[in-house]
């Protein structure tokens, strides 16, 4: 019992040692310390063994200082009788990555338009956050939020009401701009999101669930995460629990800057699980100034389709290691075809910046201005050059090809093929030919080519017939590097000679 006793007493004393101090200035980061209590009688400096640890900061400053800036978006919008809540999962479940795009948290439809009870159209509520970057009223949010609302409703801690204006919205990014009718008004200090270190702490403020001013903490998880659909946002990833109604709301760092919009969640539930991603806001700056000083987002565009590279496919094509974008469509009348970018070229850097991931080259060309040129660092024939590309401006939407259904002929790698038909040609786009697969089994089937794809070259060689895909095969060592059109998407797949 006594030994118990003892145990406690050291704990207490051990837990007792824990200090906070908080955010001093907004340079000054948040910082935390750990004394061990000195030895005393009853206390033996043997009784206590343990390393010093690292407080858990205080964020009581930067909300005071901050938060002031943070605002809540009421939303209302017309929707069809009978219409399900938005916040339903469709027929087959839920996509887990887009709760938050479900417009928030949901209140029933109330009977009535704005104008009150009593009209033929139900009303939608619900609300999301944001937070002003300008004393003349600008806010920035998501787009989901505001997109489609009849009415945008802005409100302040200190109470005050504003009707908002939604200037643009961005669906790409998710990045909307609205603008209240005030002056005078606190804003947020803008950060810069590539200082951010994984395992840093930060910070939410938002309105989870309709709760304003609503304060959540935790770690910086990951950085630059591809999530489905997004190829134009590096997202930061996050422990803090964001929830709906989160969605438009800052992350801040410990120094009280806005490093990120928080998104998106992924929920199994529609509640939080540990995973939340943020936009960064370089990312939404450059949107909100597109938006000012062209009402639209102005994005550079090159014309060509890519793919990651893997292991297998830098081996095919001569690289030291698995990086950069490989092409693997290049569209008529394109800056990249104009250029005398080819299929089969692995875009290595973009004005100097390593392209280290596929996903890393949409993100540095949309960045660029539409007009201006930019210098591609490209590996070809196992050699690096330098290509000058000017670029175009990206279109809102692709348009999408269905592709025809296939029949037979025998060729190589396990695979059963036959060539293209002109009408096919023509309904896929694709001037080059090729061959159709109509069986794949052994190594090519294990490689993922499946039937219906259609095979346009091998190791950058066009494949007009089986017969040149058996030559083709014929002549090569280890590997093939085999360029196919599924669908809309061209790639290159590594299928091993056996």
């Amino acid at each position: 019992m006594e030994r118990r006793f003892v145990a406690i007493a050291v704990t207490a004393a051990f837990v007792g040692g824990l200090a906070v101090s908080g955010l001093v200035e907004h340079s000054s980061p948040i910082t935390s310390s750990y004394a061990v209590p000195p030895a005393t009688e009853s206390a033996p400096a043997t009784a206590l063994v343990a390393a010093p640890l690292a407080t858990l900061p205080d964020f009581s400053a930067l909300v005071e200082r901050e938060g002031p800036a943070v605002v809540n978006i009421a939303v209302s919008k017309k929707v069809a009788a009978g219409m399900p809540p938005q916040g339903e999962a469709p027929p087959g479940g839920m996509d887990p990555f887009e709760f938050f795009r479900r417009f928030g948290p949901q209140r029933p439809p109330q009977p009535g338009g704005p104008g009150g009870p009593g009209g033929d159209e139900p009303v939608r509520q619900a609300s999301g956050s944001g937070f002003i970057v300008s004393p003349d009223g600008y806010i920035l949010t998501n787009t989901h939020v505001v997109k489609d609302a009849d009415e945008v409703t802005v409100n302040l801690t200190d109470r005050r009401e504003f009707k908002a204006k939604v200037i643009g919205t961005d669906d790409r990014t998710d990045v909307a701009l609205i603008k209240i009718e005030a002056s005078d008004l606190p804003t947020v200090h803008i950060g810069d999101p590539a200082k951010v270190k994984v395992g840093n702490w930060v910070a939410a403020i938002g309105s989870p669930f309709g709760l304003e001013n609503t304060v959540t903490a935790g770690i910086v998880s990951a950085k630059s995460r591809t999530l489905p659909s997004d190829a134009y946002v590096p997202f930061i990833q996050t422990d803090v629990a964001v929830n709906p109604g989160n969605s438009g709301g800052p992350l801040f760092n410990l120094q009280g800057e806005v490093i990120g919009i928080n998104s998106q969640i992924y929920s199994r539930t529609g509640g939080y699980m540990g995973l939340s991603f943020a936009i960064p806001i370089d990312v939404a700056m450059k949107v909100k100034g597109d938006l000012l000083a062209f009402g639209k987002v102005q994005r550079g565009r090159i014309g060509v389709t890519i793919q990651q590279v893997n292991k297998d496919l830098a081996g095919s094509f001569g690289l030291d290691r698995a990086r950069g974008a490989l092409v693997s469509g290049v569209e008529k009348a394109s800056p990249a075809e104009a250029a005398g970018i080819k299929v089969g070229d692995v875009i290595l850097a973009v004005d100097g910046r390593q392209v280290e991931q596929s996903i890393d080259l949409p993100r540095m060309i949309g960045e660029g201005r539409p007009g201006t040129e930019v210098k591609l660092e490209i590996w070809r024939d196992h050699a690096s050059k330098v290509v000058g590309v000017k670029l175009g401006e990206a279109p809102n939407q692709q348009a999408a090809v269905e592709p025809p259904k296939s029949a037979a002929k025998p060729t190589a790698l396990g695979l059963v093929v036959r060539p293209v038909t002109p009408a096919e040609k023509q309904r896929l786009g694709n001037a080059a030919g090729g061959v159709v697969v109509e069986r794949a089994e052994g190594a090519a089937a294990k490689a993922g080519i499946r039937p219906g794809d259609v095979i346009l070259s091998l190791n950058s060689e066009p494949v007009a017939s089986g017969e040149a895909l058996e030559r083709l095969v014929a002549k090569s060592k280890d590997r093939v590097a085999v360029l196919i059109q599924r669908e809309d998407a061209r790639f290159f797949i590594p299928v091993p000679i056996t």
